[in-house]
């Protein structure tokens, strides 16, 4: 037998998106990365397997006689839309090797479907390395083609092949969208704190394990915790970060780097958690999408452009929770640069006329010391005065004032189970707005001046094209005043939402309101920002203020509304 002349590399790939069907798109198969084919029965499922490519391919070597097969390189689950995919980049580094000088593939489709990448192979890479390219059931031969063959045909095949993935690219962007508005979970992989349902893969369910710990790392944050200290404390404990929690389940994961250390919680881990939406019940999909069907990088969408669909799962975190940590978090988020510790007051108390931060300082004198707070601005050297308080007479004024916020919502504890019985009737809620009164009132003004052009018209006090502008520029008007009454209305209703929410702490403001000292937890629940005065006088900005003000609004115009009515409708 003679020598054989080429050593061949028989390329295998088959892309998640081909073992879809002909007559339909299984998004299915996309979506799992560990799944199987859509469809065991497809045809086209079966002739593009990688056990059928590698069959034909090894009779074909069988029946040649100056070709030797080298070895074999597989890229199962690898999109032809580019070449970054590892056996393909091993069989070019044998090729460079001068280990290979021949590549065979089922069609050219196997090879790639970028045919601009496809060409440059093909025809300037493979021959300026007198590689041997066939693709056999393209009938295509480097060396037996003709001109027409590689000028021509070859680049129409490719761009083909080019177009149908963009073609699927754009039918799975559809399908994912859908999915999206439907609620239906369409990551290869549940968030932590979640599984998917048995009998229905798009659905989240809770993993008992992991959910505890989600409720334990809010708890922790809500105590006042630092992000960093909860991921140390995750670690200390031995608890499994989320991607080798996944690993032990199971699942077929892969993170972005490989290699025998294991990933650990970090802050970043943590602060994922603690600001997910997906915790309270709610899908919120679509943060990031891909540049083009080529590329992989991902950026990062506008937070209007995000699909969410509320109630799609069992919640493993309340809204007065997840509201709490949230504000927790943008008050640690404000904490300042110079500020040596985490301290009751990191990050929401500031000077009332610089506006910077107040930071803490201690002075120590025998075996006493004594906490204040002074201007940062002032600290630096650069300008402001000191505007000093000292820590513990701060304390008292806000845990006083803190008390009293509570109360005066006690007092208005009528109002709240008031509010409760009226969630569903937001008409009669709008009814006694104000500024809703005030727009109306403008609104009906410009209708009323449309009416009265009219007569105006036919008495001859205006002439037609006065009339047609006059009552475009009205109506205008009106409908301006319309679009604002519509508005307000919204704003009042989400805000009376918030309201009948915040009705739901009354409890936790109550025992507030016996606190002798106050906590971080209370005060990070409480209260937005304080703001100090050189004078020592302060000013609290809280939280739910404008639920409070709407549904005081409310309830002063419905007592004023019953006690306006005659004596036989009240009764009524």
């Amino acid at each position: 037998m003679n020598r054989k002349q080429f050593l061949a590399a028989m390329y295998l790939r088959l892309s998640r998106d081909d073992k879809s069907t002909d007559g339909g798109f299984d998004v299915g198969d996309v979506t799992d990365k560990g799944g199987k084919a859509g469809n065991p029965g497809s045809l086209k499922s079966e002739s593009n397997s990688i056990g059928n490519q590698r069959e034909l391919i090894r009779a074909f070597i069988h029946e040649q006689q100056d070709i030797e097969l080298y070895d074999i390189y597989v890229d199962d689950g690898f999109s032809g839309s580019n070449f970054d995919r590892p056996e393909f980049k091993r069989m070019i580094s044998d090729i460079e090797a001068g280990k290979v000088n021949c590549v065979i593939v089922k069609d050219l489709s196997r090879f790639g479907r970028d045919y601009i990448e496809s060409g440059r192979y093909i025809q300037k890479i493979f021959p300026a390395l007198s590689v041997r390219f066939i693709a056999l059931t393209d009938h295509y031969d480097s060396f037996q083609a003709d001109v027409s063959e590689s000028g021509i045909v070859l680049p129409v095949k490719n761009f083909i092949n080019d177009s149908y993935c963009r073609d699927i690219s754009t039918k799975v962007k559809s399908q994912f969208e859908v999915k999206r508005k439907n609620g239906e979970c369409i990551a290869p992989f549940a968030l932590y704190g979640y599984k998917k349902a048995e009998n229905n893969k798009s659905r989240l369910v809770p993993d008992e394990y992991a959910a505890d710990i989600v409720r334990k790392i809010f708890a922790w944050k809500m105590e006042g915790m630092a992000v960093s200290a909860i991921a140390e404390k995750l670690n200390g404990l031995g608890i499994l970060s989320p991607k080798e929690y996944k690993k032990f389940t199971g699942a077929n994961y892969k993170g972005g780097f490989s290699g025998a250390v294991k990933s650990r919680w970090s802050s970043s881990t943590v602060k994922r958690i603690l600001t997910n939406e997906t915790y309270l019940g709610h899908m919120v999909q679509g943060k990031r999408e891909k540049i083009n069907y080529k590329l992989k990088k991902s950026v990062d969408k506008p937070q209007e452009e995000w699909i969410k669909v509320e109630n799609t799962h069992e919640a493993i975190i309340t809204e007065d929770q997840f509201q709490i940590v949230q504000n927790l978090l943008k008050a640690d988020g404000r904490v300042s640069t110079v500020t040596e510790e985490n301290s009751l007051f990191t990050g929401i108390l500031f000077c009332g006329d610089c506006g910077e931060q107040m930071i803490r300082r201690m002075n120590r004198y025998k075996d006493t010391r004594k906490v204040y707070y002074i201007c940062s601005t002032k600290n630096r050297g650069d300008g402001c005065s000191r505007h000093s308080i000292e820590e513990e007479r701060l304390k008292e004024i806000i845990a006083e004032m803190i008390r009293h916020y509570a109360n005066c919502f006690l007092e208005e504890k009528q109002m709240f189970e008031k509010a409760l019985e009226m969630e569903t009737n937001f008409e009669s809620i709008v009814r006694y707005d104000t500024e809703i009164a005030r727009l109306k009132g403008e609104q009906d003004k410009y209708y009323s001046l449309c009416s009265g052009l009219y007569e105006d018209l036919r008495q001859g006090i205006i002439t037609k094209e006065e009339f047609e502008r006059l009552h475009g520029d009205f109506k205008q008007k009106a409908s301006e005043f319309e679009e604002a009454q519509k508005k307000q209305e919204g704003m009042i209703k989400e805000l009376f939402k918030n309201g009948v929410i915040s009705a739901a702490r009354l409890k936790t403001m109550q025992e507030s309101s016996e606190l002798k000292e106050i906590d971080r937890h209370t005060l990070c629940s409480m209260v937005k920002a304080i703001t100090v005065f050189e004078n020592k006088r302060l000013e609290v900005e809280f939280y739910y203020m404008n639920q409070y003000r709407i549904m005081q609004e409310v309830n002063k115009k419905a007592k004023e509304h019953k006690t306006n009515k005659r004596p036989e409708e009240r009764s009524a």
